[in-house]
């Protein structure tokens, strides 16, 4: 079986690419296995519990159902593109600071769903936060205390 082979110029967290992938692999397999950036997690391969969310082009989306060659030309920020000059982001801190880490697994997702919702809306309402987080699935909490570190985060993540 032949297998298609894609060239894909893309720009990953600042810095522009040149990757072949092969075209039936998802955007989370190529940043996985190719390019080492395994913040992104994989859970449900199906886009249903949002473990694996990137912002290709500002929005959140999904990587697991998302084709590699879909992102030719576009440009991608993985939860590794948020720290700057070895800081965590705003948002990474008040995770931290608000207790809204617990095991860790769906975290990535829900720091780039609430940083994709931050760049859009850098105000939202607590229903607005509920909105954009509600394709990101958490085990080991009632969403409070991600609520509240979103909230926490808004104001600083304006200036």
């Amino acid at each position: 079986m032949a297998t298609d082979v894609i060239c894909v110029t893309f720009k990953i967290n600042g810095t522009l690419r040149q990757l072949e992938v092969q075209a039936h692999h998802t955007l989370a397999n190529v940043l996985r296995e190719q390019l080492g950036l395994l913040g992104t997690k994989v859970s449900c391969g199906e886009g249903e519990c949002g473990a694996c969310t990137v912002i290709v082009d500002g929005k959140a989306v999904n990587s697991c159902i998302m084709l590699a060659p879909e992102v030719d030309g576009r440009e991608v920020v993985t939860i590794e593109g948020l720290a700057a000059e070895g800081e965590l982001d705003p948002i990474q801190m008040a995770f931290i600071e608000e207790g809204a880490v617990q095991c860790g697994f769906c975290t990535p997702g829900m720091i780039m769903s609430t940083k994709a919702l931050l760049m859009e809306k850098p105000d939202p309402s607590v229903d607005q936060i509920r909105e954009a987080l509600a394709g990101n699935l958490c085990r080991c909490t009632g969403y409070h205390r991600i609520v509240n570190a979103v909230l926490k985060s808004a104001p600083r993540c304006k200036g």
